[in-house]
């Protein structure tokens, strides 16, 4: 989201309520006396550390738990990239953190220069990113000239080797602005990567933008070479025709949030523009394309879904654009149990809008860790 440099006077306010533990869950139906889903779990939000980094950027975006140590990251850090640049322009940050839960402590991770010729349009890192296994970080870039969708690239996916060193890009006709999470399945010598791209047809956001159904779900199958970069070794788009629409605010609307049932036979979008979150099935073996899916649950507590990540018990937790909520889906049911304020920014109207993008499960699965762009913080829910 572009948002300009607010007050922080909101802070207080969160800090109230963080301390009080009084962040509000709001049953989507009757109240029963066991727990009925994950967020029932979640008691405490703790800011961790502002994300930006000495050269300015800023709006974090996508959050990764490295899965190992390798290079300059333990495992268990916390990977946060940033979408915007010192002067707040969108689609023209190009800088990872690195958030050490041991010594609570931030480093710099990688700066990717912005005019990376491999890469169509240069550098703005997007929510979409992972650590490999192996070590490898692969990150997606939907860049900007000026900060609009008028001067956007299509972008590509950039490989960064354990340092935080640039090694190669992925470039393909069927990767335009790479937008979404991840869902990732590694095996250490291949890995399986699932991308949504929404830049398909989008252009300027002049006037009343149309919305393009054209964003898809591109499947990544990977070989990962010892000692060397990720290679693809086939893509075949699993998912096609959602809906992308270019937004002055938050430069794209499209499916954003992507995550796999734990017997990998389903995958879950969510979309954005149907405010919706939808399923397709065989994501790791189909070879065509499924089109948008089946429908999974719509509308009640999504306020246009983003982020989404699988909990422990099997729910789904779903972030809200147009508000500071989380929202817990039972996917076999399609019932949505609960939504938590965890942006609770008078800033904004309704509060935490515009605020929530990437969110990423604790090691441990008591918790989890999502990034508020509008004062660009790392936060811990648990």
């Amino acid at each position: 989201m572009n948002t300009p440099q607010r007050t922080f006077a909101s802070r207080a306010t969160r800090a109230l309520l963080t301390a009080a533990g009084a962040v509000t869950l709001v049953a989507a139906g009757t109240a029963h006396a066991d727990p009925q889903g994950f967020l029932e779990t979640v008691h405490h939000h703790t800011t961790l550390i502002n994300t930006v980094p000495d050269n300015g950027d800023q709006n974090p975006y996508a959050i990764v738990v490295a899965p190992v140590s390798a290079g300059s990251v333990k495992k268990d850090d916390v990977l946060v990239d940033n979408f915007n640049n010192s002067t707040n322009l969108q689609g023209t940050g190009s800088t990872i953190v690195d958030y050490h839960p041991d010594t609570k402590q931030m480093t710099l991770f990688a700066t990717i220069p912005r005019d990376l010729k491999e890469c169509p349009g240069g550098v703005g890192l997007s929510t979409a990113m992972t650590m490999l296994k192996s070590g490898w970080v692969i990150v997606g870039s939907t860049p900007s000239n000026d900060g609009t969708t008028g001067t956007k690239g299509a972008g590509c996916l950039i490989v960064l080797d354990p340092q935080g060193k640039v090694t190669s890009t992925i470039v393909s006709p069927n990767i335009n602005d790479p937008w979404g999470n991840m869902a990732v399945v590694d095996n250490g010598t291949s890995a399986t990567l699932f991308l949504s791209n929404a830049g398909f047809g989008v252009g300027s956001a002049a006037g009343e933008p149309p919305v393009f159904k054209q964003a898809t779900v591109l499947r990544l199958d990977l070989d990962i070479p010892e000692g060397k970069p990720p290679v693809v070794k086939k893509e075949t788009v699993v998912a096609s025709g959602y809906g992308a629409q270019a937004d002055k605010g938050v430069f794209l609307v499209g499916p954003t949030g992507l995550a796999l049932s734990g017997d990998q036979k389903l995958l879950y979008i969510s979309d954005a523009i149907g405010n919706r979150v939808n399923a397709i099935e065989d994501p790791m073996t189909r070879d065509t394309s499924a089109g948008v899916g089946r429908q999974i649950t719509a509308d009640g507590l999504l306020h246009r879904p983003l982020a989404m990540v699988t909990a422990p018990n099997g729910h789904l937790l779903v972030t809200n654009a147009l508000n500071g909520q989380v929202v817990e889906i039972d996917p076999e049911s399609g019932k949505q149990l609960y939504a938590r304020w965890i942006d609770t920014d008078k800033a904004q109207s309704p509060p935490g809008n515009g605020d929530l993008f990437g969110i990423v499960m604790t090691p441990a699965g008591d918790g989890f860790y999502y990034v508020q762009d509008d004062v660009n913080t790392l936060v811990l829910a648990k």
